[in-house]
């Protein structure tokens, strides 16, 4: 091998470590930064960590909706009819929100297991709830029936 190929295989070695660890950065904030959707029956078997930032999504549960004397904090229970979850949130809820109403809930996760949101999204229609959100959502339903 003379000297111009050593360069090369060198430079190419060099590009592909390169190119690896970028992907691999990437990858590691990928999975840092990501937020998954649960249903409150996956939420109660998942092993959450009180620091991690999660989402819940289901409908909120007729007669559950609690508002502090305040009015500044509301808690209600986010049901997929199958499990509940209790969601405690501080702040100015969607003009959309209201019992029976499909919510997705952004927050963590209290030694309770309650969840404490950070945000609150009322869906109007479900038809632009995630695919599998409303498949599992359907399958809650039909075994509560």
């Amino acid at each position: 091998m003379n000297r111009k190929q050593k360069t090369r295989l060198f430079a190419v070695i060099s590009i592909f470590i390169i190119l690896s660890l970028a992907a691999g950065l990437v990858l590691y904030a990928l999975k840092q930064n990501i937020n998954l959707f649960y249903t409150p029956s996956e939420l109660i078997k998942a092993e959450i960590t009180p620091e991690q930032n999660i989402r819940i999504g289901g409908y909120v549960k007729k007669q559950s909706v609690q508002y502090d004397p305040s009015g500044k904090q509301v808690s209600f229970i986010v049901t997929d009819h199958t499990n509940d979850i209790s969601v405690n949130f501080e702040g100015v809820l969607p003009n959309l929100f209201r019992e029976g109403q499909v919510v997705v809930v952004t927050g963590k996760l209290n030694p309770q297991r309650a969840v404490v949101a950070n945000q609150v999204l009322a869906k109007h229609d479900e038809k632009y709830m995630p695919r599998q959100l409303a498949k599992d959502l359907q399958e809650g339903k039909r075994q509560a029936s």
